[in-house]
């Protein structure tokens, strides 16, 4: 058990590199998100939102194209992207983008 921790903790994506702070620290962004959850949705801003979310999806490629592959980011990133675009939908159908539930059209 000693062996595989401190392996972990010299290896490329151990503790002590960016490999492992930087998706730390980005898991705040998907807490953030989740306390959210609980917001109206006319409080959430759309393009804040649309910005999260490209955002994420260039570092989920990201995270899967760096040698060696950071799959802590590569989650980090996916469960991010994940509460955006539903925080997304929230606001679009607040605004009137996405109706709940479309009423059929008269037939003449």
């Amino acid at each position: 058990m000693a062996t595989a921790f401190k392996a972990f903790v010299n290896s490329p994506v151990g503790p002590k590199t960016t490999h492992f702070w930087g998706p730390v620290a980005n898991w705040g962004f998907v807490l953030a998100g989740l306390v959210d959850l609980n917001k109206p949705p006319e409080m959430i801003s759309g393009n804040m939102t649309a910005a999260m979310c490209v955002y994420s999806g260039l570092f989920m490629r990201f995270a899967w194209m760096v040698q060696p592959r950071n799959y802590l980011l590569l989650a980090c990133h996916a469960s991010n992207e994940t509460v955006q675009l539903y925080h997304l939908s929230r606001c679009a159908r607040a605004q009137g983008y996405l109706d709940s539930k479309k009423e059929p059209e008269a037939q003449q």
